[in-house]
Parts: structure tokens; sequence; C-alpha cells
């Protein structure tokens, strides 16, 4: 009999309540290494309380979260981070008065003391880390320039960066292509496919063009629970998520 693979990360049975309203109803989900994962689903499917789930911002009334065969439950937000799982939120958090190359330092330096980020005390192959991330995510060409000046998409991408540079075993992206334009979008999905398979993606997003180009399993979510998993030709066909989701084009 073959064995199961181990996952990454498991949600067994998470139910979360608020006053009442059912945000996630026995969820099941688990992801394995290095994968990308998209996930979809209509507006409060439960998408945003799973992330906070898993990153301890809020705690479940039933169930258990395994990241690496650790119980997450119970917690506390940073020591979920310092784990390996790191989140990148749905408006882009830079430090708008640094440039590109300062937010990346503050990234990739460890530990993150106040007296290490005002010497600076930047290592060689932090340096050569920095020049990495902004090659990847194409802003070599603006490391000087303050973070404020960049545009949203840029932003983005930048936030992206830091958040490789903090080398989590597990990314969190919330919506990463909200209000860039068809060219950033297609660049923020070839960037997040080329930083699978070294990292583990968790990617939740509402353009479907987009969740199509990531080339990934999708899980929708509805009702706080998993209607249906698989490749986005799997969803885009299943009866259940054209009716409660995708709608049926008209005639």
């Amino acid at each position: 009999m073959k064995k199961k693979s181990k996952s990454l990360l498991s949600l067994e049975n998470i139910t979360v309540s608020f006053e009442g309203f059912l945000a996630l109803n026995d969820l099941n989900l688990s992801l394995k290494k290095g994968e990308l994962r998209a996930v979809i689903g209509p507006n409060g499917a439960g998408k945003t309380t799973f992330l906070d789930v898993i990153t301890g911002k809020v705690k479940p009334n039933k169930g258990n979260v395994f990241f690496k065969g650790k119980s997450l439950i119970g917690r506390k937000e940073h020591k979920i981070a310092r784990l390996g799982v790191g989140r990148k939120f749905q408006s882009p958090r830079v430090f708008e008065n640094l440039t590109v190359k300062e937010n990346l330092e503050i990234s990739v330096s460890s530990p993150k003391s106040p007296l290490n980020l005002i010497n600076k005390n930047i290592k060689t192959e932090q340096i050569e880390e920095i020049d990495h991330l902004m090659k990847i995510v194409n802003l070599s060409n603006k490391k000087n320039a303050k973070a404020g000046s960049l545009s949203h998409g840029q932003k983005q991408w930048l936030e992206i960066a830091m958040l490789v540079g903090q080398k989590p075993d597990l990314m969190l992206v919330d919506e990463p292509v909200a209000g860039l334009t068809d060219e950033e979008t297609d660049l923020t999905a070839d960037l997040l496919k080329s930083l699978s398979g070294d990292n583990t993606v968790v990617v939740i997003d509402h353009d479907m063009e987009f969740i199509r180009r990531l080339d990934s399993n999708v899980s929708v979510l509805n009702q706080g629970t998993v209607l249906c998993e698989g490749t986005m030709d799997t969803i885009q066909n299943d009866k259940k998520v054209i009716d409660v989701y995708l709608g049926r084009p008209e005639e």
C-alpha cells in the first residue's frame, strides 16, 4: 500500500462562528510542500477567515490546523510567522518613505533588531539576496526610488519580494492583482508560478483569467466549506461552481 504523502499544511474540520454566522463550516484543505494553490469563491465564502485561521488572527471554534506537523491552534501570530508562515495582505504594506532597496534590507535582515536596521549591518550574502529579489520582480532599476513613488503594481511586487526575502515555508498571497493592468496581472501570475516549487504558495483572487494563468490546482470555497477542487478546466465545468459562483453565460 502506497504511503500517503505528508502535507505541509492541513486544515481539519475547521469551524469558525461569528455571533452565529458560520464563516467556516467543517473546512478541510491540505497543501503539499512546493505546491501552488489558488483559492476562489464568492464574497462571504470564508476566504479571508481561512487565511486568518492559518496565521493565528482568528481561533476556530472547532478543528485543527497542522503546519509541518505542528498544531497552530493557540499560537500567537508572531510565533506562527516565525515557524515559516508569511502573508501578503490585499493592500500593499510597504515602507513608502524608504527606498526599494531599504525595504528589502528590512525584509532580509536577521535578526530584525532595531540596532541592525539603524547600523545597516547587511552581510554580503544578504546584499546578493536583495539584488536577486529586485531582479525577480523587475525593480532593479528602481532600487533607489522611494517605495511611495512606485505604481500600484510595483508596490505589489515589492511586497511579494519582501515576503520571499523572509524565506517563509508557506506564502499566503491575498488578491495580488486587484487594481493591476492586464500586463501587470500577467507578470504577477508568472512571478508567482516561478516562486512555487521552492516555496509553497496560496493565492486568493477573483480574476479568473489570472487564476487560469497560474495553471495550478484550484479550491473553491462556498459558505465556509470546500465546494470543489481541481484544475481550472474542472472548476469551470462543475455544475455546483457554475451555479453558486461563475454563473452561466447568457444565451
